[in-house]
């Protein structure tokens, strides 16, 4: 931008509801941004529209570092107040996080009608729009709790400074009264909160726990927020996981089981959208969601392919995966949504991304190899054995149809014969009727 700050005005949207509320947005741009301006307010325009409330007009300002009073220069949070007032907004949203004292000092700025915000209030506010499952929902509100407890003091500052002109009871006021009352009613909550969610957790722990014992192949969708991961599971395993064009429409874990083109079974798990400056509380908030993906065996990295800003979404997603530490985890790249691709944009995006599958889960293209890279991937992880079960261990001989990759099978005197890649955590069970180790298990051995 060449000047020190811009303002657009957003004309009003047809059709859409009365009740709506108006809103200003606000950003910083700062030299050496990974982010441009531009795509973070086009991006918090868009979570502002999903939450419910209409953009009425843009606003920014170039500066070296948040100013930290009220995060813009104070002339220029006179002017958002003006602009605020001029299209009778109801509320202004900021870019980024706000300090409790930035926040206090801009409400103090603004007329009193007008709510102050900042993106990760936004976002919580259309988490717990979305939350639907009993974890999703003890997930949002640990959050919304984490982020309230420092901003209390500036709720109840106005009460404060009223006794504050000196003479007896100007040092224990109500205000500070009012306050620690909250602080502690927050903290008790919070406590309930974790202590609630710790038992909620423990049973996805146990759930999950009983997929790896079980042999089967785990697979996670993890990607930027709306880049049509419940799509993919919907196309994958004939499901009918919720998919809409918003961003955040889903937030709760979804787990599917997937046939592979050989036969064997596997499962696909979809988990929550990530998105840029995803703030710390809701990564800690959303941990046992996230653990979905740090206990899998192959990550599909989901991509919009037809976003402008898909190098900066793909470097996002890549930033939580660190924070969860599940970088280490064997991934292949989905870039989705090329039914809105034109030639050139496909070539582009397969050299800059030579090993990505390109899909799409509306129309179906590439679905078919993408199946072939997961068998792959799959296969890769199993270990080759040749075994003879007795017939009288018809359980195992299914166990192995629907858990394994069966190249050959035979029926011999002594039982069923298969050739076939094993998942690590079956060979055990497998390794006592291996071809080579006589017959039927060995002395000490569990039949």
């Amino acid at each position: 931008m060449s000047e020190p700050y811009s303002v657009i005005t957003r004309g009003p949207r047809t059709g859409e509801p009365t009740s709506r509320e108006r809103a200003v947005l606000v950003g910083i741009e700062r030299p050496g941004s990974p982010w441009s301006l531009e795509s973070s307010l086009g991006e918090l325009e868009r979570l502002a529209n999903t939450a419910g409330a209409d953009t009425v007009a843009v606003t920014s300002q170039r500066l070296e570092a948040p100013n930290p009073r009220t995060f813009i220069g104070s002339g220029k949070a006179e002017e958002v107040a003006e602009l605020a007032r001029s299209h009778k907004a109801d509320l202004v949203i900021f870019d980024d996080e706000l300090t409790p004292t930035q926040q206090s000092n801009l409400e103090r700025t603004m007329d009193r009608s007008v709510k102050v915000i900042d993106r990760t209030a936004l976002i919580l506010d259309i988490f717990a729009l979305h939350a639907t499952s009993k974890e999703g929902r003890l997930q949002v509100r640990l959050a919304q709790n984490q982020y309230l407890y420092p901003r209390l003091r500036g709720m109840w500052a106005h009460l404060a400074s009223n006794r504050m002109g000196g003479g007896v009871g100007s040092r224990f006021g109500e205000g500070e009264s009012q306050l620690e009352v909250d602080r502690r009613m927050v903290r008790k909550r919070i406590t309930a909160i974790k202590r609630e969610l710790e038992h909620v957790s423990e049973v996805r722990r146990v759930q999950r726990e009983g997929r790896a014992r079980s042999g089967v192949f785990k697979v996670a969708l993890a990607g930027y927020t709306n880049a049509g991961k419940s799509s993919l599971i919907n196309r994958l395993c004939g499901s009918d996981v919720l998919s809409y064009d918003k961003l955040f429409a889903t937030l709760d874990s979804t787990t599917r089981k997937l046939v592979l083109p050989e036969g064997r079974t596997i499962t696909v798990t979809d988990t929550v959208g990530f998105i840029q400056k995803l703030p710390t509380t809701l990564v800690e908030a959303f941990k046992s969601t996230l653990d979905e993906i740090t206990g899998a065996d192959l990550v599909l990295h989901v991509v919009d392919s037809s976003s402008a800003e898909a190098d900066d979404q793909v470097q996002a997603v890549h930033d939580v995966l660190g924070q969860i530490g599940a970088q280490g985890i064997p991934s292949v790249m989905v870039l989705n949504k090329a039914d809105l691709l034109d030639g050139a944009r496909i070539e582009a995006l397969r050299q800059r991304f030579p090993l990505a599958q390109m899909v799409s889960a509306r129309t179906g293209e590439g679905i078919d190899a993408l199946m072939d890279r997961i068998a792959l991937a799959a296969a890769a992880a199993d270990e080759l054995m040749e075994v003879v079960i007795p017939f009288e261990r018809g359980g195992l001989v299914s166990q192995a149809h629907e858990q394994c990759h069966i190249i050959a099978k035979s029926h011999e005197e002594g039982g069923t014969r298969l050739q076939m890649q094993v998942p690590r955590s079956l060979v055990e069970a497998f390794r006592p009727y291996e071809m080579g180790r006589g017959e039927g298990p060995q002395e000490g051995e569990q039949r």
